[in-house]
């Protein structure tokens, strides 16, 4: 009963819309009161949950990615990869693409990426004669691959609860972030050839040129954070404070377009954005917590395991259950309930915890794009002004696209084990 009590005010808070930290807090709260726990407990767990050194990284990266949005960082971006695949077939819609590749490494947050990419993107797009739903459903798209190339927040996180290096964690996600990438681009050309989308001409190599230079001060900031993590100089949370420090810098005094009176502004929007972030985790916390107290990570384990202890059909349930909780629930909030409990399942059928972990992201950032909680779905849609129901319609290739490069990552490891095994 007293599970039955957490879980169902839980899904009662979501269903009347309650953000979901709130539902997880309240859910929890409800929990220890019926079960007589002193409710002392709930901030005891709550820090302890944030009360984790490498979280630190987390206000140090946005606070970086925002430093370089606010700081012309977004259609440098933007003019690069136009400058490379432009000129194909729906060029632009590969350049959404190649951008949210490029934009994804130094935000670490799909939301940002949406937020940033689709501002200019999505217009432009609609501008050029792309129709508006495919614009918002290939920038939402596109936006998934920002936290799989690193940094990434959610990384992070799975980091913290599993005790594998963040630096593993990003190089983990960098193959399957760059493939799962070039397979939306493939996607979109074939949609732009078979729909005649237009195409641009081509700009020549000096454009390319100039373009990379342009970035180039914006690029460099990926090789910073994952030299800085991989050759040991630098803990994440130290790498980020390096790469805010950079990020200031670069907008500042080198692209000069971050005026010196929005850095307060862009503080104080970061704190709120990591603030978030790690109530999220803290109440996530209490709420796992509870989870393990009561057994269920245990439950789910040995009940998927009297089905069946088939190596392959335990990843095919995984996946399942990951793609469906993605639908409903905020990804850091989904992967602090389950990551834990799935991973027990996971090594019971021999999945080695960095493989198990990269495609547990993998799933959830998928969900993003998925109704009825898909954030970047509302982001875009609000962009392109258009009701939700055409956007996901539009979404449906790419989403096929991308749960195709999921279950590859799921079945053939090596496409994220092998990079992290060769810096170890």
């Amino acid at each position: 009963m007293d599970v039955a009590i957490l879980l169902g005010v839980f899904i009662l808070g979501l269903i009347i819309g309650l953000p979901v930290a709130i539902t997880l807090g309240v859910s929890s709260a409800a929990y220890l009161l019926y079960s007589g726990v002193p409710l002392v407990v709930l901030p005891q767990k709550m820090y302890a949950g944030m009360d984790v050194f490498v979280l630190l990284s987390i206000p140090g990266f946005i606070l970086a990615g925002n430093l370089m949005n606010r700081g012309g960082i977004t259609h440098r971006i933007i003019r690069f990869a136009n400058a490379l695949v432009g000129w194909i077939r729906g060029g632009l819609g590969l350049t959404n693409v190649a951008s949210s590749m490029l934009f994804g490494g130094i935000t670490g947050t799909a939301v940002a990426d949406a937020a940033s990419i689709g501002g200019v993107m999505i217009p432009g797009m609609k501008k050029a004669g792309y129709p508006a739903d495919y614009s918002a459903a290939i920038t939402a798209a596109s936006s998934t691959v920002g936290p799989i190339i690193p940094p990434s927040v959610p990384m992070i996180i799975v980091g913290a609860l599993s005790g594998i290096s963040v630096g593993q964690m990003f190089l983990a996600g960098a193959v399957p972030g760059i493939l799962m990438g070039l397979a939306m681009m493939v996607t979109a050309y074939i949609i732009s050839v078979r729909r005649k989308f237009p195409r641009q001409p081509w700009q020549g190599v000096s454009e390319v040129a100039r373009a990379f230079a342009g970035a180039f001060w914006a690029l460099a900031m990926t090789g910073l954070i994952i030299y800085g993590l991989l050759s040991g100089l630098a803990t994440p949370t130290e790498t980020a404070i390096v790469a805010s420090v950079y990020a200031f810098f670069v907008g500042a005094f080198v692209y000069r377009e971050l005026p010196i009176r929005a850095v307060p502004k862009i503080l104080i929007d970061s704190a709120v954005s990591a603030a978030a972030i790690l109530a999220l985790v803290g109440f996530a916390n209490v709420f796992g917590w509870i989870l393990v107290s009561e057994r269920i990570p245990q439950a789910i384990a040995n009940t998927v395991l009297s089905f069946t202890d088939n190596r392959i059909a335990v990843i095919f349930i995984i996946n399942l259950l990951l793609l469906f909780v993605g639908m409903f629930m905020e990804t850091i909030a989904a992967l602090i309930i389950l990551f834990v409990p799935l991973l027990a399942l996971a090594q019971a059928v021999g999945i080695e915890p960095l493989h198990f972990a990269t495609f547990a992201v993998l799933n959830l950032m998928i969900g993003l794009t998925t109704p009825p909680v898909g954030v970047c779905l509302f982001v875009c849609a609000g962009i392109a002004r258009l009701p939700l129901a055409p956007v996901v319609r539009a979404i449906l290739p790419f989403l096929a696209t991308n749960i195709l490069v999921l279950f590859a990552v799921s079945y053939f490891s090596p496409l994220a084990t092998w990079l992290p095994s060769q810096v170890r």
